[in-house]
């Protein structure tokens, strides 16, 4: 492979090299259900089909701002750019001693001999993308016959798609046969009422469903910000309303990551420390941080421990 083969993407952003150290504790065993690993390319090959090329950020980075953050665990989770082959992702999982569990990406093909060993590894969902800039077609058919494989596992699928593609994405996300985690939630439309219509309809859809919710990437969501840099404690206060209604609403149900190292940003790349403390503005009290940091998460992706903790 030559050395274009790693050319990044034009406009790329890199992530943030040295965040802050936050303000605000995180609460002991507090995991960060959301991250990736990118590479390194020269050990971890791109996929040939992948629609962007990244910054490496491997498994060391990654493992460098956990403990910076305060973070206990990590839930990894495989990005477009690698495609099926989870590399990458098992790599991390067995460096990380047991302090991180994997979402995959598989195929309807995968053998059962494979899912075992990403099983062993920590894997405990699947992800599919349903966000049309990042794939081809909408992969409901492959979801359906995976969902079935997995189900015996005890795993789950995360789901990625926008606000506006949910009403005809809802009766077949309803029909699969495992848990559901959704994605950022969901991607509202951050300049809408959060007490409209269309975030109603994602709400009532995480109700009548067995959903788990992340509140996740406001750097992503963002409209007016402000931007998570430069010591700002107060950012993105425009998803804040979308974000808090979902921990006050489903507080058992709610997750939070670092979306880390925030791909496909094209705006602005946030300090990581910042993101930490913006986590009090939508979980308002200890009782909901630590349902949404320890509980939630540890019940979802570690759910031994969590019996032994009484969780």
């Amino acid at each position: 492979m030559t050395d274009e083969s790693f050319a990044v993407t034009p406009g790329w952003l890199d992530w943030h090299r040295g965040p802050s150290k936050p303000a605000f504790t995180l609460p002991e065993g507090a995991v960060d259900a959301h991250c990736h690993v990118f590479g390194p390319a020269a050990e971890f090959p791109y996929a040939p089909e992948r629609k962007y090329t990244p910054v490496d950020a491997g498994k060391h980075d990654l493992f460098a701002l956990r403990d910076h953050l305060g973070v206990s665990r990590n839930v990894i989770v495989q990005a477009t750019c690698h495609g099926a082959d989870n590399s990458a992702l098992v790599d991390a999982l067995r460096a990380a001693g047991g302090r991180a569990r994997g979402v995959a990406t598989v195929r309807p093909d995968v053998s059962e001999e494979e899912l075992r060993r990403l099983h062993d590894a920590g894997v405990r969902g699947v992800r599919f993308n349903f966000v049309r800039r990042l794939v081809d077609a909408a992969p409901t058919e492959a979801l359906e016959t995976i969902a079935r494989r997995i189900a015996p596992l005890g795993w789950h699928v995360v789901l990625y798609f926008e606000a506006p593609d949910l009403p005809d994405l809802a009766p077949f996300f309803a029909s699969l046969p495992v848990p559901l985690v959704l994605d950022h939630m969901g991607r509202p439309d951050v300049t809408k009422d959060p007490d409209g219509p269309e975030f109603a309809r994602f709400l009532r859809f995480v109700e009548a469903n067995n959903v788990w919710v992340k509140v996740s990437c406001p750097e992503r969501l963002t409209a007016t910000g402000p931007r998570a840099l430069d010591g700002e404690r107060h950012a993105y206060q425009d998803v804040v309303p979308f974000a808090r209604k979902v921990v006050d609403e489903f507080t058992d149900q709610a997750l939070w990551g670092t979306d880390w190292p925030h791909p496909n940003l094209k705006d602005h790349m946030p300090d990581d420390g910042l993101l930490v403390d913006h986590i009090p503005h939508v979980a308002t009290t200890p009782a909901k941080q630590h349902a949404l940091l320890v509980d939630n998460p540890m019940r979802l992706y570690w759910p031994e421990k969590a019996t032994d903790l009484h969780i």
